[in-house]
Formats: C-alpha cells, sequence, structure tokens
C-alpha cells in the first residue's frame, strides 16, 4: 500500500480573528499533465487574505462575499494568492517549463498559497524570476503592482498629469507611486504621519498627512484621483478632481462601485471601478522592471512560516506599509 506524501499547510476552516488558522498535514498537490507543481519559498499575507479570513468587507460586500467564497467557512481553506518558489515537477503535457527553475505566480481566485507545494497551470499566471530577484521581493510583486498596473493603464494615466494616492503606503498605493512616476505623472500621495518619508523616498513629489491635512479641501486640481482605501466616497473623489479627470475606486462600498460610473458621467468625469485584471502579461512587466531596478515592492516584514497568525493580524490593524511576506522553509 503506497503511503501519500503530505505537506504542511495553514487552513481557516471558519470565518474569524487570527487565531481560526491551524497548521495541518494536506496531501502534497499531484499536477495534471497541464500543470507544474511549485515548492513554495516565499508567499504574502494580503489585504485579499485578511479579508477572506475575517469577512470583514466594504459596506455591501458581507453577503455577496459568503456567496462567493463561503457561506459558513471559506469553501477554500488554503488562502494566499502570491507565491515564490522552484518548480518540483511538472505534467507530461507541459512545454514551457522545467523543473528546478524559479518562479512567480499569482491567482487570486484559487488561493492556495499558504502552503508548501501549490500547482499551477502552465498557461495561468506563472512566471520565470531573473537572477538578481529574491523568492522574498518576488513574493511581494504580483498583488500590489499588478493591480496598481492595471487600474493606472485604465485610467489612462498619461505623462505630465496630475494624480493623487490615497493609502499610498499600502501594497497597491506603494505600487501605484513608483508606477505612476514611471508613466511621468506628477504624484501626491496620502497618507499617515509615520510614512511620509517612505512615499516621498518613492517618488511623490507632495506628501498629504491625513492627520494634519484634509484632503477633501485640497481642491479641484487633479487628472486622476487614485482611492485604494475606501475612506473617501465618490462624490469626494470627483471634488478633487479637474475637468474630465478620472475617479479610480479600487476599494469602496458596493453601492458607489455599482452606480459610479453614471454618477461620475452625470458630473463629467469618469469611474474606473471593478476588480484588477490578473494578466500574465502584466505580471512579466512588473518583473521585467524589478530586474531594471525601476520598481522595487515596499515590504514592511518578514514572517516565518510559524508566524503567519501575527501578520494576519498585523494586516487587521489597517496600517501596514506595503507588503508582508511569509517565507517558508
Amino acid at each position: 500500500m503506497t503511503t501519500r506524501v503530505t505537506m504542511k499547510a495553514v487552513v481557516c476552516t471558519r470565518y474569524g480573528a487570527p487565531d481560526v488558522l491551524e497548521f495541518v498535514d494536506r496531501p502534497k498537490p499531484i499536477p495534471a499533465p497541464d500543470e507544474i507543481l511549485i515548492r513554495t519559498r516565499a508567499t504574502t499575507v494580503s489585504s485579499g487574505d485578511w479579508r477572506i479570513r475575517s469577512l470583514e468587507m466594504p459596506p455591501g460586500f458581507a453577503p455577496l462575499a459568503r456567496l462567493i467564497f463561503g457561506f459558513f467557512r471559506p469553501r477554500q481553506p488554503i488562502l494566499g494568492s502570491e507565491i515564490a518558489g522552484e518548480i518540483e515537477a511538472v505534467g507530461s503535457s507541459v512545454k514551457n517549463f522545467t523543473v528546478g527553475e524559479r518562479v512567480v505566480a499569482f491567482d487570486g481566485t484559487r488561493l492556495g498559497g499558504h502552503a508548501e507545494f501549490r500547482v499551477a497551470a502552465e498557461t495561468g499566471n506563472v512566471v520565470r524570476l531573473p537572477e538578481g530577484i529574491d523568492f522574498t521581493t518576488a513574493a511581494a510583486l504580483p498583488f500590489g503592482a499588478t493591480t496598481a498596473w492595471d487600474f493606472l493603464r485604465r485610467a489612462n494615466l498619461a505623462a505630465g498629469e496630475k494624480i493623487l494616492i490615497i493609502g499610498a503606503s499600502g501594497s497597491v498605493g506603494s505600487a501605484a507611486v513608483q508606477l505612476s512616476r514611471l508613466r511621468g505623472a506628477r504624484v501626491t500621495g496620502v497618507c499617515g504621519p509615520n510614512n511620509v518619508e517612505l512615499v516621498k523616498s518613492l517618488g511623490a513629489e507632495r506628501m498629504i498627512d491625513y492627520s494634519r491635512e484634509d484632503v477633501t479641501a485640497l481642491g479641484a486640481g487633479f487628472d486622476v484621483v487614485l482611492e485604494t482605501t475606501g475612506a473617501l466616497n465618490l462624490e469626494q473623489t470627483c471634488g478633487l478632481l479637474a475637468r474630465g479627470g478620472r475617479t479610480v475606486l479600487i476599494a469602496g462600498g458596493l453601492g458607489d462601485l455599482i452606480s459610479a460610473s453614471w454618477r461620475a458621467r452625470s458630473r463629467g468625469f469618469q469611474a474606473v471601478v471593478g476588480p484588477a485584471a490578473e494578466r500574465r502579461e502584466d505580471l512579466e512587466q512588473i518583473v521585467e522592471m524589478t530586474a531594471r531596478g525601476q520598481f522595487q515592492p515596499v515590504i514592511e516584514r518578514v514572517y516565518p512560516f510559524a508566524r503567519i497568525a501575527d501578520a494576519h493580524a498585523r494586516v487587521g490593524e489597517r496600517r501596514k506599509r506595503g507588503n508582508l511576506v511569509i517565507t517558508i522553509p
């Protein structure tokens, strides 16, 4: 009788505080013919993981979240959408990857990254890592950077335009500051007092400390307002836009997101809403930018796998800088 090989994984068997997370032994995945098996060396705990585990959602989203993720408990108990590691095995029909290659992968729908191994489709959102990018850096690349990149593209941010980034020190916000500068935009960042110097170092030419200055009083002078936190509603962001400006709502209540397009259009603005696309081309671009030294993910702290619950607790404080990375020995 053959004994199935197991792996360590962290599972979330019910909604609640970080202490609902448990370490368990799970069968080590076997790749299908068109899949690769990745040995995970680093992953992250993102705001998405925190929201699924805690079921703390923007206004109006909690009932919808239960339908999507599971009514009484997460349908996929192993969270984690970002992983970096080495290819352990390949399926019989895989042509583009070989055992031993270093890769980064991102899958915000299937999750499964908080485990020692994970399978991924050969044609999925998986990118080879060039020399010079370590696993810790690689794991912090996909979520924040590709989300920011997708929304900036959809907003048609152009060189010379003024962009206001609310939540400029978070995973998405810190990436948006850097990527906006790469597009030649003039960046104003909004963050708390402890992160002003960080955001300035990323390329923001003007900083707003929200604890000392009212963001809504800045006036209607921005071409794009990028809202990553849900702190401002649609009317407030539109009040900061110049004629023909675009408001980008990455976070916000369900009512705002549903009605944003026509409400913004009625005032002469454009609203960019909806989930970010997960495209391999975007992840490839971000990896290339990182290899060239044009982009660097902000990493607040690196936790060992055994302390993943601490990382969840830190995300729940809603004050983290950039990304929280988990290393798996």
